[in-house]
């Protein structure tokens, strides 16, 4: 008998993990297994079919075995998010909208 490792998963010059002939990174699969998605089957159904069931356990299993890393690069990310969106809220684009009255 032979052993056969399938991966799915590759790392870029950065550190990035991500998904086999895909453009999918593997934080995203994990975002949607914490968001609305948590059964790899949902997640499958969310991305339309583009991504093998073997590729989306894939990544669920790296984001398991890598868990404290990946909830951390998340929780930076989430908070890089909050801090743009503070400082976008008096752009001169919202400026313009507001002046329209498309934002309230």
């Amino acid at each position: 008998m032979t052993a056969l490792l399938t991966s799915h998963i590759w790392l870029d010059d950065r550190g990035v993990a991500w998904i086999d002939n895909s453009n999918v990174k593997v934080i995203e699969v994990a975002l949607d297994h914490l968001s609305d998605c948590p059964r790899a089957e949902e997640i499958y159904e969310a991305h339309g079919g583009y991504l093998s069931l073997g590729q989306i356990h894939a990544a669920l299993a790296y984001y398991h075995d890598n868990k404290a890393e990946m909830d951390r690069t998340i929780a930076e990310q989430v908070e890089r998010a909050a801090k743009l969106r503070l400082e976008s809220l008096d752009s001169p684009g919202r400026q313009r909208l507001r002046a329209r009255g498309l934002l309230p």
